[in-house]
């Protein structure tokens, strides 16, 4: 078949012209068309349900409002995991689901039964809602309401906070990609009456009897209409308020005759709601910020081009001196990491196309092969829009080009070969024969080449199916690489079946072999190290295998010592520093802190702006305390930096400098980073340890010690107790008896306080088409304190007045700050962030800690958490990966070669590539991370391609050739340029990735270094080893049985490269797990389950008819006119006769009985002795 697709190739020479041209076409098309980001979106899944009640506490948000959310939620299909925060006045659920559910089935699943959860909410206490169709990576665009100088005292806080509402929120609203522009900080303007209580105390009046004549005095009604002179008038009763007077003038009640003004017992003015959260910016004190959110899944870049678009416009509808100041964007990183993408894909093509040049030496050789490189790329462009991948700095970034033309190398190298060897013949014929024997040519080399070069790009996919099938974050991350990969390696192919035939045909010419070629001389000057070399190691064989096996168990003990972290973290360019103040820190302390760190902050010539996000937001997604809050620093390009080189050196020049300020913790750590880690993982450090239990205090008490116990750990960075007590109150104690004989509610009593303290809304007051509230509260000078609440006035059913103090005790106390749940169970963090070591390694320390130091009552636990949660898993799921792609990869070999001898020798590349991948991470100081994990398995498939080249060309002269010895050197030398060619083509392409610094690279480096590394040495030792092994096999014909100990031995101890081993530390078991541990690991247990369960198995074998066999080989009675064996399929099955069957099955049954009986005794017998041992 491949044949024939290369022999209509080359008789149709104009139709892949014209194919190629529309490939380009619509490459160049989906490039224009392909959703640009910076990194994939990593985030899970998720689901927020937000209910507030500003009014409760935070035990009551707890009961009331977390509690009956996720009773709802927890039976939901697909539902992975719930955890929730409670604080005061905010509840926020946040429901993880499988990721095959989609963005919004788990919506409908939960707006269906959000309406039940509402009926377990008491009246009054909040309504749930569904949280924005965003993810981590959706908080685009985020800028300030900022007034121009010389007009700051023309506009107030509340002037910008409603110029945000009404006027640059409505108009950013309509985006396509837009989700939602949330809004931060300012005063929310109010129409605010607020009652003088002795006043109202000297009417004799109620604040439910001012709350109603508001009510009722500020409506609007219809009347249908009248018919008069032929028309229609339609009635309307325009009853609202329209001003402030308009307020002051409605009646509460009369007195004798005279009118009681709202004006007479209150002020009527403009007021503010109640806020938790404020915005300040660069030092100069509160402003406004709006954040705009992208709807998942929407093209990042194409988003924020139409923010910037609408901004521009809704800047000329401004009022004067108002102006909007974008001070993060994330258009900025795209555009950092887009220009990595293109500065590796360009300097990787350069060096592998100068490489292919240098090596073939011939230019039109070279050029044939370079023409590969982006028509691959564009057809891997095409696919990427067809199956919606998006390109990024993982599903670009990591294509290789010296890998994706390794086939059109070998074969392009052997046509040209072929072309050079004919060069006597071709210059005798005339033009029409010329190109005949030039199409014969070149028909010839690419078919004979083409097993080696498509089965070679053919395992290098099948290798990436492992990583396809990763899931979780891992697997959001490096599956783009892995389809972007093999998309790119499936054009390759094509082009190397139909394209490059053609091209060879067309263009290329016989090279000059004569001393002045260099590469002629490169190969020569190579030649002449390699075969003496090549030589003593086939005289000294035993000697080169004990070397390699030597080599390979010292990568093994490198890696053992070698520390681990999940991904590297990208530097996205800019900080977010987290202070941390005392639980309840006013609002107003914390701005007044938080400004003095800003005017710190901005002193450092690196610092571009510094804006700061205080408590909640309008719609709470981030559910910050009004003391916790995050200073993002954007800072000027790293080459404008004077007075430090790193980011690390910079937040440690940071945190001395925030050192004047007394009593504060910082934690560092960057946007998308901090975003990443809160809605993945719950936690927004790098690591997480979570501390379970139901008794608050107790958690508060193990996470102190926890806290004070891992100071010293190496590494370990930030290290933040989690604040959940110590929220000041101002308790309120009813006495039961006195309302009971006073004829009073309790919940008449909650309302005096919930509309005197928090205020509530009568109506609202419209000014054009803004709308504001028009709230009742007390005066400000009136609810200062405690004794404010003690003296307020409850009026009874009698018309007499008693103090509220009468009723209930009043006193300050503290009480939870927050409480977290994860799965319905309380815990409290203890978070850390990772400095200048590997994350694997502090962990391990902490752990050793933490179980030799903290005791924990019954009923608590410690898990680990954050970043190295997902550590765990990506780990977990690595170690199936890794063997299933090695067993792919023997599989193949197999079936290629029909040879298990054959296929162990080329399989001993991967060992040998392991080596230099080791090697090359430790000489970089890199720990081993997903990405490096990723590496290796990519590294695998690629490092056999070098040992399918050379094992091929032993084989097909092993009928020229009487000796062993000489028919290994031969080939080898013929056969040292393509290896070369194909192994540093691959190594260099992948060196800009290596050694790139640019924004976005860190994540890419791991990879790039393990497959760097790993070629070389695959290389350096296939070019040795292999022959050596091949000789071993080959000199005296003897079995495979016989002589494979050597073979056998080197491949057993290098599987111990292949996956990760970390070390536990050993903790005490129960007798159920002591018992659970030997049913596992009992010798003579496991032999009789695997008696049992194969007897199991062979009771439906009873009526096995046999295996079908299917052969595929040479039929030395079949010659094609070529003179080579052709190869044929062959089928064969065997029956019996029927009666075999039911007597075969019968017998099955009875020795399955047996077998399980036995296995009980021995079962029982294990856990006695384990009872008797355990006591």
């Amino acid at each position: 078949m491949l044949d024939s697709i290369i022999r209509w190739s080359l008789a149709n020479k104009l139709l892949i012209g014209i194919f190629i041209l529309i490939w380009i076409g619509f490459g160049i098309y989906a490039l224009t068309s392909i959703p640009i980001g910076a990194v994939p979106d990593v985030t899970n899944n998720q689901v927020q349900v937000i209910t507030t009640s500003r009014n409760l506490a935070t035990e009551d948000v707890e009961k009331y409002l977390t509690y009956p959310v996720e009773l709802e939620m927890a039976n939901l299909p697909g539902v992975k995991e719930i955890r929730s925060v409670s604080k005061f006045g905010l509840s926020v659920v946040t429901i993880v689901f499988e990721d095959d559910l989609g963005t919004y089935l788990p919506r409908q699943l939960i707006a269906e039964r959000i309406k039940i959860a509402q009926e377990r909410i008491p009246e009054g206490f909040g309504s749930p809602f569904m949280g924005p169709i965003s993810t981590g990576l959706g908080e685009i665009y985020q800028y300030i309401i900022d007034v121009k100088p010389g007009y700051e005292d023309q506009y107030s806080i509340t002037d910008l906070r409603t110029i945000q509402d009404w006027v640059v929120r409505r108009q950013l609203a309509g985006i396509s990609g837009v989700v939602e522009v949330n809004t931060w900080g300012g005063f929310l303007k109010q129409y605010e009456v607020a009652i003088n209580p002795e006043r109202l105390r000297g009417m004799d009046l109620s604040i439910e009897e001012v709350f109603t004549a508001l009510q009722k005095n500020n409506s609007v009604a219809g009347g249908g209409y009248i018919e008069k002179s032929n028309q229609s008038y339609f009635i309307r009763g325009e009853g609202l308020t329209t001003s402030l007077e308009d307020i002051g003038q409605i009646v509460v009640t009369t007195r004798s005759g005279t009118p009681i003004f709202i004006r007479d017992i209150a002020k009527v003015g403009y007021g503010a709601a109640n806020r938790f959260g404020a915005i300040t910016a660069n030092g100069e004190g509160e402003k406004v910020l709006g954040q705009i959110m992208m709807l998942k899944g929407a093209d990042s870049k194409r988003t924020i081009d139409l923010v910037r678009e609408r901004i521009s416009e809704i800047e000329g509808s401004l009022p004067e001196g108002i102006y909007i100041n974008g001070f993060l964007d994330r258009s900025e990183l795209i555009g950092r990491t887009t220009f990595t993408i293109a500065e590796n894909l360009i300097l990787g093509c350069l060096i592998v196309v100068f490489v292919v040049v240098l090596l073939l030496g011939n230019l039109r050789s070279g050029l044939v092969v370079a023409s590969v490189i982006p028509l691959s790329l564009l057809f891997a462009l095409s696919l990427m829009y067809i199956f919606g991948v998006d390109a990024n700095l993982m599903s670009l970034g990591a294509i290789d080009f010296g890998i994706i033309i390794d086939g059109a190398v070998i074969i392009v190298e052997y046509i040209a070969y072929r072309f050079t060897k004919s060069s006597g013949i071709l210059s005798g014929l005339n033009k029409e024969e010329r190109k005949s024997e030039r199409d014969k040519i070149s028909f010839q080399g690419a078919s004979k080449m083409m097993h080696s070069a498509i089965f070679g790009q053919i395992i290098i996919i099948i290798v990436f199916i492992p990583i396809l099938s990763l899931s979780g974050v891992e697997g959001k991350m490096f599956r783009p690489m892995a389809e972007v990969f093999s998309f790119a390696l499936i054009g390759a192919m094509i082009l190397g079946l139909t394209y490059v035939p053609v091209a060879s045909s067309l263009f290329l010419k016989s090279a000059e072999q004569g001393p002045k070629n260099i590469s002629v001389r490169i190969i020569k000057g190579i030649n002449k190290a390699y075969e003496p070399t090549l030589r003593w190691a086939l005289d000294h064989g035993k000697a080169v295998l004990v070397l390699a096996v030597g080599i390979l168990l010292s990568a093994i003990l490198i890696f053992s010592s070698m520390g681990s972290e999940f991904v590297p973290t990208l530097d996205e360019g800019d900080f977010v520093i987290q202070p941390v103040l005392k639980t309840g820190t006013s609002l107003s302390s914390t701005v007044e802190t938080i400004t003095s760190i800003e005017k710190i902050l901005l002193e450092f010539p690196e610092v571009k702006q510094v804006v700061t996000r205080i408590g909640a937001a309008e719609i709470p997604t981030d559910p910050m305390s009004m003391e916790e809050s995050d200073v993002i620093v954007t800072l000027h390009p790293p080459d404008e930096w004077t007075t430090v080189k790193t980011k690390d050196e910079l937040a440690d020049k940071f945190k001395e400098a925030l050192e004047v300020i007394p009593g504060l913790d910082f934690e560092f750590t960057q946007p998308i980073e901090m975003r990443f880690n809160e809605l993945i993982t719950g936690v927004r450090a790098d690591l997480a340890i979570k501390i379970f239990g139901e008794d608050l205090d107790e958690l508060l008490r193990l996470g102190q010690e926890v806290e004070s116990a891992i100071q010293n750990v190496e590494g370990a960075a930030d290290i933040i107790l989690e604040k959940i007590d110590g929220l000041p109150q101002m308790k309120i104690e009813y006495d039961r008896s006195k309302i009971a004989k006073y004829g009073l509610n309790i919940s008449d009593l909650n309302s005096i306080v919930t509309m005197g303290f928090a205020g509530e809304a009568a109506g609202t007051v419209f000014e054009g088409e803004r709308q504001f509230d028009l709230v009742v509260r007390l005066d400000k000078d009136f609810r200062k304190d405690l004794q404010s609440l003690e003296n307020t006035t409850v009026k009874l059913s009698d018309g007499r007045s008693i103090p509220f103090s009468e009723l209930a005790d009043i006193s300050y106390t503290k009480g939870p700050a927050k409480i977290s749940r994860d799965d319905t169970q309380r815990r409290v963090v203890v978070s850390v962030n990772v400095r200048n070591r590997d994350l694997q390694s502090v962990v391990d320390d902490i752990q050793q800690i933490i179980n030799q130091r903290i005791e924990l009552p019954e009923g608590y636990r410690v898990d680990y958490g954050g970043q190295f949660e997902n550590l765990q898993q990506a780990r977990s799921r690595l170690l199936i990966a890794v063997p299933v792609a090695l067993v792919l990869i023997f599989i193949l070999l197999y079936f290629a070669f029909s040879s298990s001898k054959d296929a162990l020798m080329i399989y001993s590349a991967i060992p040998l590539s392991a080596i230099g991948g080791v090697f090359l991470l430790w000489i970089r100081d890199m720990p081993f991370s997903i990405s490096a994990g990723v590496g290796f398995i990519a590294l695998f498939g690629i490092a056999v391609l070098n040992g399918i080249v050379l094992i091929e060309h032993f084989k097909s002269l092993e009928s020229k050739f009487s000796s062993v010895r000489d028919l290994i050197i031969f080939g080898a030398k013929e056969r040292l340029r393509p290896v070369l060619l194909t192994a540093s083509a691959a190594a260099l392409g992948f060196l800009p990735m290596a050694v790139s610094s640019s924004a976005g690279a860190e994540v890419q480096r791991p990879l790039a270094t393990v497959v760097v590394g790993g070629l070389v040495s695959a290389t350096l030792l296939t070019l040795i080893v292999l022959p050596v092994l091949y000789y071993m096999f080959h000199q005296t014909k003897i079995s495979f049985n016989g002589s494979a100990k050597a073979l056998g031995i080197f491949l057993l101890i290098s599987f111990a490269t292949l996956t990760p081993v970390f070390s536990q530390e050993n903790t005490p078991i129960s007798l159920q797990e002591a018992i659970q541990l030997a049913n596992e690991q009992n010798v003579d247990l496991q032999s009789s389950r695997k008696a049992m369960d194969r007897s199991e198995s062979l009771i439906g074998a009873g009526w096995d008819i046999g295996k079908t066999t299917i052969s595929y080989g040479y039929d030395k009675n079949d010659i094609a006119e070529n003179g080579i064996y052709n190869r044929v399929w062959r089928v064969q099955q065997q029956l019996e006769f029927p009666s075999v069957y039911g007597a075969r099955t019968a017998m099955f049954r009875a020795q399955t009985e047996k077998s399980n009986a036995e296995f009980l005794l021995k079962q029982r017998e294990v856990e006695k002795a384990v009872g008797m041992a355990y006591v």
